[in-house]
């Protein structure tokens, strides 16, 4: 990252990462209050108060936020006691990460050995589950009408003949 130019396949994804991230807050930093960026932020550090970034937030092993937190997309592997929002992107817990608190988004994915203690709402779910598969039997039915016709008019139209 530092003067290197070169890239191997293993740390090209940890490189954009890090490229992309505009504040930093390293290990063993305390912030006792709240927390704003416009950009992609890593908390390494601990944060006693609201966290509210405009990009994505990754909370590193190390990193421990005391407050609610919200972000575009949330990346947990440290620890989050307070609610996280990200009501158009996803939250990801890894299995080091703790959440002890409720979680809006539009997706979630948990690891194993994660720790998540608290209610999820998705949102951008404007149907459930069942409307959709009822839709989709609807259509499976229509279709399969349809072809019955198809060959029923296709029979009919050979005895004209």
């Amino acid at each position: 990252m530092f003067g290197n130019t070169k890239k191997d396949s293993t740390n090209a994804t940890d490189n954009e990462i890090l490229e992309q991230v505009g504040t930093i807050i390293g290990p063993g930093a305390v912030i006792d209050g709240p927390l704003t960026t416009k950009d992609s932020t890593r908390i390494d550090g601990t944060i006693k108060g609201n966290v509210n970034i405009s990009g994505a937030l990754i909370v590193g092993q190390e990193g421990k936020i005391f407050g609610t937190a919200s972000g575009v997309n949330i990346y947990v592997a440290g620890e989050v006691n307070g609610n996280l929002s990200a009501p158009q992107g996803k939250v990801e817990i890894s299995d080091t990460g703790k959440v002890v608190g409720d979680v809006i988004c539009k997706g979630i994915i948990i690891d194993e050995n994660a720790i998540f203690q608290g209610r999820c709402e998705m949102t951008g779910l404007e149907r459930n589950s069942a409307d959709i598969a009822k839709e989709r039997a609807a259509a499976v039915t229509s279709d399969a009408e349809n072809d019955s016709e198809s060959e029923t008019n296709e029979s009919d139209e050979k005895k004209v003949i």
